[in-house]
């Protein structure tokens, strides 16, 4: 089962990890962008782990609600709306329980993810964070259906299926964002959403393991 105290390590850790890459992610998106990612992301995360830490929840619904609701406030651009959007989508998901197993978090996971798509209007292969979102959600969906699927090896799966998705969008021309501007000078790029996706996923499965 998964508590708030699971749903805090995730957040506080992604703080962290955030912090140690926002000078990659930044340079990431110089290439493609408004060269603001990291350091927008540094900034809300480190929001996210002061308020959890000041009151933390006490269900998970309760922990990834505040941590969506600080990101639109704190992240410029369209990050912040986005991962806001993903965190606050699983949270009303996952309903009021102190506790959610696994496959409960990973269904209310593609109810995230849908808010994102919504949000940006986006779709895979558009060079953007669903490019490593939607195989990471599906890799944890497929791992713990599977028979005696275990709970942090499907996190592990779910994280390198995001690894994965992100180094896929260097190939690809970007269809959306600001990147997207760029037309076929974004080829050759790794995206900064899903390199950032990825990190996200890296830290679930270190706060399962």
């Amino acid at each position: 089962m998964l508590d708030s105290a699971f749903f805090q390590r995730w957040m506080s850790g992604t703080a962290a990890a955030v912090d140690a890459e926002a000078d990659r992610l930044t340079e990431l998106d110089s290439a493609i962008g408004d060269a603001d990612h990291g350091s927008n992301l540094r900034r809300g995360f480190a929001a996210v782990a002061e308020a959890l830490e000041k009151e933390p929840p006490g269900t998970p619904a309760g922990v990834l609600a505040l941590a969506g609701r600080k990101l639109i406030s704190t992240v410029g651009g369209a990050s912040g709306p986005l991962y806001g959007s993903l965190l606050r989508g699983t949270g009303k998901a996952l309903g009021d329980g102190a506790e959610v197993t696994a496959a409960q978090f990973a269904q209310a996971l593609w109810a995230g993810v849908d808010s994102v798509a919504k949000l940006g209007g986006a779709a895979a292969g558009d060079k953007t964070m669903l490019d490593a979102l939607l195989p990471a959600v599906d890799a944890l969906t497929d791992a713990l259906g599977a028979e005696g699927g275990e709970v942090a090896a499907a996190f592990g799966a779910a994280r390198d299926a995001a690894e994965s998705g992100a180094l896929a969008t260097v190939p690809m021309q970007a269809r959306k964002g600001r990147a997207s501007y760029l037309g076929e000078r974004s080829i050759g790029h790794q995206d900064p959403g899903a390199t950032s996706a990825a990190l996200i996923l890296r830290t679930l499965a270190e706060a399962a393991a």
